[in-house]
């Protein structure tokens, strides 16, 4: 378990990624030596017969893996634009409503 006590101004910036039930949250971080780090986070909310909690999954990626991270993230996404949906425009899912939009098609259908 990571120890927070006394960590908790090591958040430099955050941005945040609604996508339907999912939640992805970008953060850099400091750490004591002063160097940054990325995590990125995604949250789902899980319901049980209790209530609900959210199920978290967590990447940390440092410095010295940035670019290489960048160009495989960048070249998955350009390979599933260009050769696996060439014929996709995927400007529409760019919009706010769009994953509402979606699981409100979802509701109906059940």
């Amino acid at each position: 378990m990571e120890d927070n006590i006394g960590n908790e101004n090591n958040e430099i910036y955050s941005d945040r990624v609604r996508a339907g039930k999912r939640t992805y949250f970008f953060d850099v971080r400091s750490t004591r030596a002063g160097d940054y780090y990325v995590t990125i986070t995604e949250s789902k909310r899980v319901y049980k017969d209790e209530g609900f909690f959210y199920q978290k999954h967590k990447i940390f990626l440092y410095k010295e893996d940035f670019n290489k991270f960048s160009k495989a993230f960048d070249g998955t996404i350009n390979h599933i634009k260009d050769k696996l949906l060439p014929d996709v425009d995927f400007s529409e899912f760019d919009r706010d409503d769009y994953y509402k939009k979606k699981s409100e098609e979802a509701s109906e259908e059940e």
